[in-house]
């Protein structure tokens, strides 16, 4: 086996923020990052003041938050705390945004089959109401090339959406060159970036997405019950959603039922009371991204990523994953004939990682060292 030294500075200086490391070997952050310090104080900080003010820290501190976050949602993907709806996941989110579109003309949505099916359900369910969903098929379990998108985008669609990166395969898409594809026939893009913000960078106006979903399960570092969208400033005016909640109302306080007056920004698309709990939790999780800097992270994990990968392919194994580095995200899918049993095995190993179809899915981040993975892949290897 070939050593290859690889400088993981920003596991020395923050390993040690992230306490299942104590007791485990950690490589599954594509499913559900590691809990920070960090994030635990922000959450203890939540519970205290619940403790100690109950209902009276809603009005100063509780409502700051909320605002707190939306604007750091922003900075992630480059866009103003004006644009950012909170939701407390993607499914959620989706429905707020799928739920303000008009198909009357425009009946066709186009989604893909490396996207994670909550795209797809969203708009099946909406089949019987006249909504047809074309879904793209991969040609290699991969990625699906540009021209798929340019014969399936016509003057009858409404929307493309799908992934920033597969969960599926890892790839990164070019979801810039997507959305100018679905511009040029009048359609407009969606992108779930629930696999890409906190491990790439993402720059919303750059690409001009019309729409940005992610939250904090996976890479953003807040663990489950939070999630937001990014709406384009130009089309909030226009979006008139059908899914509505109190948080909706541009005078909530007034508790007025006769008339619903929407947010002029993007809580419009807002419905109900958020947890504050994960709004906490996240919180301390972007500000410890935003001390190392999305920049630094995507280079570091980028490292070990190629790292792994070629190590795998030494040992005999053929990961599927995108073609060229540049395509690679924190995802490689690792052949396996019962995925499900060498989890388990890996787990009794205390090595946490995840299952799916053929493969065992291994997600490298900023916070683990190649002795990681090389821990798993002497279970793995033929």
């Amino acid at each position: 086996m070939t050593v290859r030294p690889l400088q993981t500075q920003l596991a020395v200086r923050y390993r040690d923020e992230f306490p299942i490391f104590r007791h485990s070997v950690y490589l599954n952050s594509c499913s559900l990052g590691a809990l920070s310090r960090r994030s635990r104080a922000r959450v203890n900080t939540y519970l205290d003041q619940w403790e100690t003010r109950g209902a009276s820290a809603w009005y100063d501190t509780w409502w700051q938050a909320l605002a707190e976050l939306r604007a750091a949602y922003g900075r992630v993907v480059g866009a103003s705390a004006g644009t950012i709806a909170l939701h407390p996941n993607i499914s959620s989110a989706l429905t707020s945004i799928a739920e303000s579109l008009d198909y009357s003309r425009r009946p066709k949505v186009v989604v893909t089959s490396l996207d994670f099916p909550t795209i797809a359900y969203q708009w099946l369910a909406r089949v019987p109401h006249g909504v047809e969903v074309v879904v793209l098929q991969s040609p290699d379990g991969v990625r699906v090339p540009l021209d798929l998108y340019e014969r399936a985008i016509d003057d009858r669609t409404a929307l493309v959406a799908t992934s920033h990166v597969f969960f599926t395969s890892g790839c990164i898409q070019d979801a810039g060159a997507i959305a100018a594809i679905a511009h040029r026939r009048g359609a407009l893009a969606l992108i779930d970036g629930y696999q890409a913000a906190g491990q790439i960078p993402v720059d919303v106006v750059a690409m001009d997405a019309d729409f940005y979903a992610s939250g904090g399960l996976k890479w953003l570092l807040g663990g489950a019950g939070i999630a937001f969208v990014y709406a384009r400033a130009d089309l909030l005016p226009s979006l008139a959603p059908r899914a509505a909640g109190w948080f909706s109302h541009r005078e909530q306080f007034r508790f007025d039922p006769s008339a619903l007056e929407l947010h002029d920004d993007a809580r419009r698309l807002e419905s109900g009371t958020p947890a504050l709990m994960p709004v906490y939790a996240q919180l301390g999780g972007l500000e410890l991204l935003e001390e190392i800097g999305i920049d630094a992270v995507r280079r570091e994990t980028a490292a070990l990523t190629e790292d792994l990968v070629a190590l795998a392919r030494e040992r005999g194994l053929q990961p599927r994953v995108a073609g060229t580095p540049a395509e690679r995200s924190g995802i490689v899918m690792l052949p396996s004939e019962d995925p499900a049993r060498d989890v388990r095995s890996l787990a009794a190993a205390g090595i946490i990682t995840d299952a799916r179809p053929g493969h065992v899915r291994v997600s490298p981040y900023f916070y683990n060292v190649p002795d990681d993975y090389r821990a798993l892949l002497e279970h793995l290897a033929p």
